[in-house]
């Protein structure tokens, strides 16, 4: 199962605005995304809920993982997302 660990690059964590948009580009994916802070339980990255109990701050590291044929890609983009300062 492919992975990425990213750091949080919004000054105000993984609050609800990049919460919404992340979650929102995993749901449109074909391919199941788990994200989990380090060392913590993996939950689904298309759940605006799940996602936001993380808690994740600027600077935490997180885990995104993927099955399928396409994990690489959505990894990607979806890592790229999250090191952006959606707060700028």
């Amino acid at each position: 199962m492919p992975e990425r660990t990213v750091v949080i690059g919004s000054r105000s964590g993984l609050h609800a605005r990049p919460a919404t948009a992340f979650v929102r580009a995993a749901a449109e994916l074909n391919t199941p995304v788990t994200i989990a802070r380090e060392d913590g339980t993996p939950v689904a990255a298309n759940s605006l809920l799940s996602v936001l109990a993380l808690g994740a701050g600027h600077g935490d590291k997180v885990t995104l993982a993927a099955e399928g044929e396409d994990a690489g890609e959505a990894l990607d983009a979806l890592a790229a997302l999250l090191v952006q300062d959606h707060d700028a």
